[in-house]
């Protein structure tokens, strides 16, 4: 469906953030890979994470649900022989089961979004379970792919330059292989901060790991077994980022409740960038109130540690005075869709002033507002549909949004929660 996205004059309200994606899905897979019963409590409810809830549960965990937590019993090293796997559009979900396949004697990876997750490749952890013995059907890279263990420790080498989640996936695999390993990070690692999201995780399941300053090396002792445990999910702030720059753009009175102060999540800086954009934002005791005036001020701002919020800063920076620059954002290319040229296309239809670089986005802002009156397209991608909507609410004419409902990837309740605090949305069928 689409959404029409109209000039709103206020945002005002208390909303809960939505529960993390990203520790989410690491949660599930721990538990998943002990032997033994966990706890998730507080899990994200998202394309995403059910993705990874449905392949835990086909590998052969055992889920019960509440309202409040899953309860799974895990498979530990032995998954269930499955003859194919469907991670929908989840590339994280992908890439992490990818290594877990390995542990199988043969498991096909389906492509059932070939305009989005099917496009977006995934060599460099294809080459580096090829290291460790693994025969795999790769596609030239990208989906289908079919993954035949089994596989052993040893010296892996895996580059970082388009995605830490393919290191994400073999420090998951690893500790459960016999031998140890050590593996070697090539290339400019991106997303480092997700990175000690997952060491963060594998602490807390009971994995020892050790990773040099600057992670270009990590030793994996073999033979560990995952810790059966207890784990309550975080508040969100890639998706919360979208609200406080929502409220940022407009006049506001809005409060995002469970947002962890000391989070290790890169994409907490939403909090410094709308601060140093002089959005009057105060952040205390996991609370963050924006006050919003509607005027920003331009910065220049690093978003490789912040990659799912760097979208939103950018649609806030749209309407600040001065020209902003977001750089060391290559990897922003090689999501769901191309998220600087892509997106940028489509700010610019809107009547926004922007302009790309191979890893940079530049944005001359327009204090006035934009033209808006055009129907924009999403790409398919969440992170381009939040967005987005934050330029229509201070576009002249209605924006309409094509296929909005993909916002469920990983925050479905996004569209209710803007109408909770006053967004002029409407829903219609394409």
């Amino acid at each position: 469906m689409d959404v029409i996205v109209r000039r709103t004059e206020k945002l005002e309200g208390t909303i809960e953030a939505l529960s993390s994606k990203n520790y989410t899905t690491r949660y599930l897979l721990v538990a998943a890979l002990a032997d033994g019963t966990s706890t998730v409590r507080f899990p994200a409810h998202s394309e995403d994470s059910d993705a990874m809830r449905r392949c835990i549960a086909e590998l052969g965990a055992e889920l019960e649900e509440d309202d409040e937590k899953i309860v799974i019993k895990g498979f530990g090293r032995n998954p269930k022989r499955v003859a194919e796997l469907n991670v929908g559009n989840a590339g994280a979900v992908l890439r992490f089961l990818l290594a877990v396949a390995a542990l199988s004697e043969d498991v096909h990876f389906v492509n059932t979004y070939p305009d989005s997750l099917g496009k977006r490749p995934h060599d460099d952890l294809i080459e580096a379970l090829r290291q460790m013995g693994a025969t795999i059907d790769d596609n030239g890279g990208r989906l289908p792919i079919t993954v035949k263990g089994p596989v052993q420790g040893g010296k892996i080498t895996v580059s970082g330059e388009v995605s830490s989640q393919y290191l994400s996936a073999l420090l998951f695999l690893t500790p459960l292989l016999e031998a140890d390993s050590e593996i070697t990070v090539t290339g400019d690692l991106k997303s480092k901060v997700v990175v000690g999201q997952t060491l963060e995780v594998l602490e807390q399941a009971g994995i020892r790991v050790e990773a040099n300053e600057d992670y270009s090396l990590f030793r994996v002792p073999g033979g560990q077994a995952y810790r059966a445990g207890e784990y309550s999910v975080q508040g969100d702030y890639p998706g919360s980022a979208a609200i406080l720059s929502a409220a940022a753009v407009v006049p506001s009175d809005v409060t995002v409740r469970r947002l962890a102060v000391n989070s290790k999540q890169g994409e907490r800086a939403v909090v410094d960038v709308l601060q140093m954009m002089e959005t009057p934002l105060t952040h205390e005791n996991d609370i963050a109130v924006v006050k919003g005036t509607g005027r920003l001020k331009a910065l220049e701002f690093d978003g490789d540690a912040a990659t799912d919020a760097v979208l939103a800063m950018v649609a806030a920076a749209v309407f600040a005075e001065g020209t902003s620059r977001f750089y060391n954002v290559e990897n922003l290319r090689y999501k769901e869709c191309d998220r600087i040229t892509d997106y940028l296309n489509e700010l610019r239809k809107a009547g926004a002033d922007v302009e790309e670089k191979q890893a940079e986005i530049i944005v001359h802002g327009r204090p006035q507002g934009v033209a808006g009156g055009v129907r924009i397209d999403s790409h398919y991608d969440h992170r381009v549909i939040m967005a987005l909507t934050i330029v229509g609410l201070r576009a002249d004419e209605p924006v309409t949004i094509t296929d909005a409902h993909h916002v469920a990837k990983s925050y479905p309740g996004f569209f209710d929660d803007m109408i909770a605090l006053g967004a002029n949305v409407e829903w219609v069928k394409e």
